[in-house]
Formats: C-alpha cells, structure tokens, sequence
C-alpha cells in the first residue's frame, strides 16, 4: 500500500514540473538563464585563452630579458617555468571569478596543499631553494671543473634538484644542490693560471744547492710553465727523514696536470742522474747492548 502511494505522488510530481515546464515562456528562460549564464561562461573562456596566451607571452619576454642580462640559458629557462606557472595561476583564478565562483576558498586550498606538498617534499624544496641559488649566484657554469660536496669534476648540467658531474674517470655523479650549497665549493677553472704545488724530498746527505738547480732547469725547459710570476724553489721543512723541498711555479689552468706529471717525472730522472738520493720512509732502533748481550746468550 505505501509503495502503491510513493508511486503516485512521484507521478504527480512529475505531471507538475511537466506543467511548469510548459507554461515557461522562452524568453523568459533567455534572458534570465540562457544570456547571464552563457556570457559569463563565454567570457571565462576568453579570459583563460587570453590570459594563458599573455602568460606564455609575459613568461617568454621575462626569460629573454633574463638571458641578456645572465647569459645563462639555464636560468633564463627555470625563470620562464615559474613564470608561465605563476601567470596560468592568475588567468584560472580570474576564470573561475568570471564564472561567479568563490575563489577565496580556492586560495586557501591551494595554500593548504602547498603546505602539504612542502611538508612532505622538505628534502626536494631545499634542493629545490638551492638550485635557484645556484642559478642566481652563479658560483660555477657548465664547463667548469669544481670539487662540491665531496665530488670533483667537470660540470655537466645544472638542475633544479641535482648538478651532474662528470668526473676524471669519465663517470657521472649526481650531486644534490642542497648539499652543493651547503658546503664549500672549490672551482679551479674561475681564474685563468693555477699554481702547481710539488714537494721533492731529498736525503740529508745530499747537496742541497744542486737540487735546487736540478729543480730550477727542469722548470725553465718546460714551455708551459709561467715565467711571470716566477717559480718559488725553497726548504719548506726538516722531516724526520729528509729535507722537504717546496717548489711552487705558476702554469694556465688548462695546462695543470700537464705541468704536474711532466715536472715530476722530469725531475725524478735528474735526481737519479746527479746521485740525488730520495730516501724511503724509515725508522731507525737504537737498542742497549746489555739486552743484545742478554739475547744473544738465550740464543745460544
């Protein structure tokens, strides 16, 4: 019985919304649902392709006034990114305004999930924060042999998260930005000469003077060693088993490890040529005779 009433009432309900629907005049439902509604809907929809098309144009005149003035196309990139991000916001919001949506509440949420997103991406928005860092400062550029982090090698790329590196042994290393940051960053390709530091240790016995002047040869026989300013030959240190010769000549930063293996192979076979001795790390014993005797004896 109360089926056969829910039945009823769903049929008469539905007779009285066919009756209102035909009594509507269509005027009336144009010019108070059709013409409101659609223009607004039109005009949202202007508004996004307008906007998003400025954005990208605003995004793209941004990152070339960038490029001209860094000439860093990695920054002029990650600028044109955030940029065309944060206009395409702006044009979905005023959407979404248009379209007589409470854009407030929108705000918040946003907001909310960006704390959200912050809050479990710490570690990748504190790299994130550093490569911008990096890209603002510039402490190196692509190219540049740096030692960051605790890896040495030739800057590949430098990302938003990470910096490649491409060490001597031809291996790639990703390198947080964070910790690039974060630490102390060497870079040995900012100047254009190094000065190549060597250490000679010669015996006691040997003649010091001609040492120097053994050292002193290889140096001027060797084209790609700077003769301005000129290099340093001088006892740095009396070591328990030898004097210490410093010896400091300036080279080009690209001629280093050149420099490097050929003065010290050059320098090796003139010290042996002229008797020069290098001794070998040693340790002498001195023990008491009434103990050798006293060993001797058990010996024998």
């Amino acid at each position: 019985m109360a089926a056969e009433t829910t039945t009823v009432d769903l049929q008469a309900q539905t007779v009285e919304v066919l009756k209102q629907i035909q009594q509507l005049d269509f005027n009336t439902v144009l010019n108070q649902w059709i013409i409101p509604y659609g223009t607004k809907i039109l005009l949202a929809i202007a508004i996004y392709f307008i906007g998003k098309s400025v954005a990208r144009f605003l995004s793209g005149l941004l990152g070339k006034a960038v490029l001209r003035s860094s000439k860093d196309e990695m920054l002029q990139g990650f600028v044109s990114s955030i940029s065309y991000f944060l206009f395409l916001l702006i044009v979905v919001i005023a959407a979404l305004s248009q379209l007589g949506i409470n854009t407030s509440s929108l705000v918040a949420l946003i907001g909310a999930a960006g704390l959200a997103i912050g809050l479990a991406l710490q570690n990748s928005l504190q790299n994130f924060a550093a490569g911008v860092m990096i890209l603002v400062f510039k402490p190196f550029r692509k190219g540049d042999y740096i030692e960051a982090g605790g890896v040495a090698g030739v800057v590949n790329q430098i990302g938003l998260l990470v910096v490649e590196l491409r060490t001597g042994d031809n291996k790639t290393v990703l390198v947080p930005n964070g910790k690039v940051f974060g630490d102390s960053i060497t870079n040995y390709s900012t100047n254009e000469t190094r000065r190549v530091d060597f250490i000679f240790d010669i015996d006691y016995s040997s003649d010091i003077t001609a040492a120097k002047q053994i050292i002193a040869d290889c140096l001027a026989q060797e084209s790609r060693i700077l003769r301005n300013p000129e290099p340093t030959i001088v006892v740095g240190s009396l070591a328990s088993n030898s004097v210490q010769l410093f010896v400091r000549p300036w080279a080009r930063t690209a001629d280093y490890w050149g420099v490097y293996f050929a003065i010290t192979e050059k320098v090796k076979l003139e010290f042996d040529r002229a008797g020069i001795a290098i001794p070998f790390n040693q340790l002498n014993v001195h023990l008491d005779q009434d103990l050798v005797v006293g060993i001797e004896k058990k010996v024998n």
